[in-house]
């Protein structure tokens, strides 16, 4: 395993390259008995990938396109997810640990009851995903996101990472956000910014913050009113 630094946050990421294993390729991500392990699943162009009661377990995933993914109770453990578009996907009831996803596209994805432990989204498009109910265990980040009008509902991001992201509308609404990390992104317009009570911010980030926060309040300055 790899171990990767993001500010307070140590992430352990998978080594699929470690001596002794091999991902063997396969054609497909379903298997009667629910589980897939020591796989590579790349270059499909899918129209639809629908997905129920499944474990990926040490693989690599790359290169996957479909307009339409569907997948529920879908666990994954020490799997890579490099330069897919995963089009309006719907991921719901599952637990993600030691996942990285890099230079993929979820956009106006709906991830609803997930569990992340040891995540890592890195250069990833997530414009206009609503995220539900999203729990992150342990240690999670995302590196260089594009987040613009993804929204946060109900969701536990204690202790997570947001690392030079694109938040333009990125909407908080009510959550546990205990120690997320917000250093090195543009807060001033972030929508719920209310709802950020003990995140962590450069003293650079307060003016940032305050602009959010005022626009929110719908304010009216005294030098605006008609004489």
């Amino acid at each position: 395993m790899d171990h990767l630094l993001f500010g307070r946050a140590r992430i352990v990421v998978p080594d699929l390259a470690e001596p002794g294993l091999y991902l063997h390729r396969v054609q497909s991500l379903e298997r009667a008995h629910g589980s897939v392990q020591d796989f590579h699943y790349a270059d499909a162009d899918l129209r639809d990938l629908d997905h129920a009661d499944v474990q990926l377990i040490t693989g690599r995933i790359t290169n996957l396109h479909t307009a339409r993914l569907r997948l529920e109770r879908v666990n994954l453990h020490s799997v890579e997810i490099d330069a897919c578009d995963l089009g309006s996907a719907r991921w719901t009831e599952s637990k993600l640990t030691r996942v990285v996803f890099r230079h993929c596209k979820l956009l106006g994805a709906a991830l609803d009851g997930l569990t992340l432990d040891h995540v890592l989204f890195e250069s990833c498009k997530l414009d206009f995903t609503a995220f539900t109910k999203v729990r992150a265990v342990g240690p999670t980040v995302f590196s260089r996101c594009s987040l613009s009008e993804a929204t946060f509902t109900d969701c536990d991001l204690s202790d997570a990472v947001l690392s030079d992201c694109t938040l333009r509308n990125t909407e908080f609404n009510p959550g546990r956000y205990q120690r997320l990390d917000l250093r090195g992104n543009d807060l001033s317009a972030v929508r719920g910014a209310a709802s950020l009570s003990r995140v962590v911010i450069d003293r650079s980030q307060q003016t940032e913050l305050g602009q959010a926060l005022m626009a929110e309040l719908h304010v009216t300055y005294s030098d605006d009113l008609e004489a």
